[in-house]
């Protein structure tokens, strides 16, 4: 079945309790939780979430844009691509929705289509974090030096803010730039210790780095956080099968180099 039908039906397959039937949910109700879902790294969830959101104000052009990016997120550049294209032909001058369409231009391999969706979001006076954010990861694609400035000016535009760090972290880590990552993560973490899912991908930008050791401790971190962080388990499982083998190679040249 295609997303789109989940999308516009709100996902009316989404399985509930019986005690969330029974609370008032309303647009800011569901904003709230998708806003939530988002922050823990629930993309899948928090795009039906703002499918509902729209069942009660299908004028918010915050939930359509948030659509966008959680399909991005969940790399699904097509679609986002698709469904971009519905919310602008509401919104067409909507600027963090024009960022948001040239990033899932760009990872789909459009780059000058990419670059005209993220002048146009400028223009459209979008000075916000995520229109820059969306501007380094277009030029990230790109291969441009001046990503750096995309990102540095979307940390001034929000302040020792985790998400939007944690976000940055994100762009940097999908372009395969670990170290950057890392940074960014550590900064986050400054800013937000307490949760699980900055440790997690701070864990996997050490992991990426060779850093096994480190990544190890900060896995264990986010499943003492958050003891339901499956990603956290799976990973400290990875990495225990990985010093297994590693022990056992190293036996094996010492057996046959004597």
């Amino acid at each position: 079945m295609s997303r789109f039908i989940n999308l516009e039906l709100g996902g009316e397959s989404e399985d509930q309790s019986h005690e969330q039937r029974a609370l008032v949910k309303d647009e800011a109700y569901y904003l709230h939780e998708a806003r939530a879902a988002f922050e823990n790294g629930n993309f899948e969830q928090a795009l039906r979430f703002y499918s509902k959101v729209l069942e009660f104000n299908p004028q918010n052009a915050t939930a359509w844009t948030a659509q966008v990016r959680m399909l991005i997120e969940l790399g699904e550049f097509r679609e986002a691509r698709l469904w971009a294209d519905k919310a602008l032909e509401r919104f067409p001058h909507e600027p963090e929705l024009l960022a948001a369409k040239a990033v899932a231009l760009a990872r789909s391999g459009d780059l000058q289509g990419a670059l005209a969706f993220s002048d146009a979001a400028i223009e459209e006076r979008g000075d916000t974090p995520y229109v820059w954010l969306a501007r380094g990861d277009v030029l990230l694609a790109r291969r441009e030096h001046r990503a750096d400035y995309c990102f540095e000016k979307a940390l001034l535009l929000a302040p020792r803010d985790w998400f939007i760090a944690w976000l940055a972290a994100r762009i940097r880590f999908y372009y395969h730039q670990f170290v950057l990552a890392l940074k960014l993560l550590q900064q986050a973490i400054e800013w937000n210790a307490g949760h699980f899912l900055l440790w997690l991908e701070f864990g996997q930008c050490q992991q990426a780095l060779g850093l096994v050791g480190p990544a190890g401790n900060s896995f264990l971190q986010a499943r003492q956080l958050n003891p339901d962080c499956r990603e956290a388990g799976q990973a400290l499982l990875r990495l225990s099968q990985t010093g297994f083998w590693r022990r056992v190679r190293g036996w094996w040249w010492r057996l046959f180099n004597r």
